[in-house]
């Protein structure tokens, strides 16, 4: 089952980190992506750029309305995502306990639904 892995930081404690300090952070997310693809979990992910280079997009009334920034002014930012494959919610949790960044933050573990053309429940509520 696929499992989405929102990683979450307070951006502006993370710019008063040094460069060095910074590049380690890095370099041990770079390490986890390896291993998560060598044990065959990882599927996809990526880091964020910070929130002020976010743009929200909402339709509303069939217009579109544009807001500079993210979607709404939060403690912890949206930092970066990692896409897994775990055969439970457990593993899942367990794989995301292992993503750097939990130090300093939170990871969100959310199972994927299937998009299908008919049959979907409503809000993707399942059962």
């Amino acid at each position: 089952m696929k499992y989405l892995a929102l990683v979450y930081y307070d951006e502006k404690l993370m710019q008063q980190k040094s460069q060095q300090e910074w590049d380690a952070l890095n370099q041990e997310c770079i390490a986890c992506v390896e291993n998560l693809s060598t044990s065959g979990h990882f599927i996809t992910g990526s880091p964020l750029m910070p929130t002020n280079t976010a743009t929200t997009v909402r339709v509303r009334d069939n217009r579109v309305a544009v807001t500079d920034g993210p979607f709404a002014e939060t403690k912890e930012q949206l930092a970066g995502f990692y896409m897994l494959e775990a055969k439970d919610l457990n593993e899942a949790i367990a794989l995301a306990g292992k993503i750097p960044p939990a130090r300093y933050g939170s990871v969100e573990v959310r199972p994927v639904r299937e998009l299908m053309e008919e049959g979907n429940q409503a809000g993707g509520n399942a059962g």
